[in-house]
């Protein structure tokens, strides 16, 4: 019986350590993603296999975090006469974090970890279902400053998710992540706080 299931995990490594490969170089072509593809191409299978309950537990929350920001993008787009610049950001996370959902829920099933988090654990930034009807119920001017009270919170809590993934985590494409994660997002914070100023 063990001789299967040595051969069956060779072939797991295996693939993780080409998923290590493809992952680093995608990550090295988006735009603000290139953190290092000379260090994940020296050592794939380090950087694809090694990893820590930081990285874990990081990856785990940050996929339903980003799920919400691009429904909330959603939510924003589906709405008529939206304003150009809100139009803008809303197109921008969703093109930044769906790529980043894939990936980190690549990462876990690489590490033979659930994608999701066993029971519940709170996230800060996170949006109530009662915040999230008011943003759908809103209106024009009244939702794009809804969108970015809101999103500003939420891109908040992803900073200081990433920034503990930064000291804690051990992975070295997740803790690259990590950090573009928080350059990212404080910048756009920055955008949004100016957007809400002229609403």
């Amino acid at each position: 019986m063990k001789k299967p299931l040595i051969i069956s995990a060779t072939v797991v490594a295996a693939m993780i350590a080409l998923a290590g490969c493809s992952t680093g170089t995608d990550g090295g072509s988006m735009p603000g993603m290139n953190h290092g593809t000379s260090t994940t191409s020296t050592q794939p299978s380090v950087s694809g296999t090694e990893h820590n309950a930081a990285d874990t537990m990081f990856a785990q929350m940050m996929i339903p975090h980003h799920v919400q920001a691009v429904e909330m993008s959603d939510i924003m787009l589906a709405k008529k006469d939206l304003d150009a610049k809100i139009k803008a950001l809303a197109e921008e996370i969703k093109a930044a974090q769906d790529p980043e959902i894939t990936k980190m829920t690549t990462w876990l099933t690489g590490w033979s970890e659930p994608t999701a988090m066993a029971g519940s654990h709170s996230m800060n930034g996170m949006m109530t279902s009662a915040d999230m009807n008011k943003l759908k119920a809103a209106e024009g001017a009244e939702a794009s400053q809804l969108f970015l009270t809101q999103m500003i919170a939420h891109h908040e809590g992803a900073v200081e998710m990433a920034k503990n993934e930064v000291t804690d985590g051990k992975n070295a494409d997740a803790v690259a992540l990590a950090k573009s994660i928080v350059s990212s997002q404080e910048a756009e914070i920055n955008v949004m706080e100016d957007l809400l100023a002229t609403l």
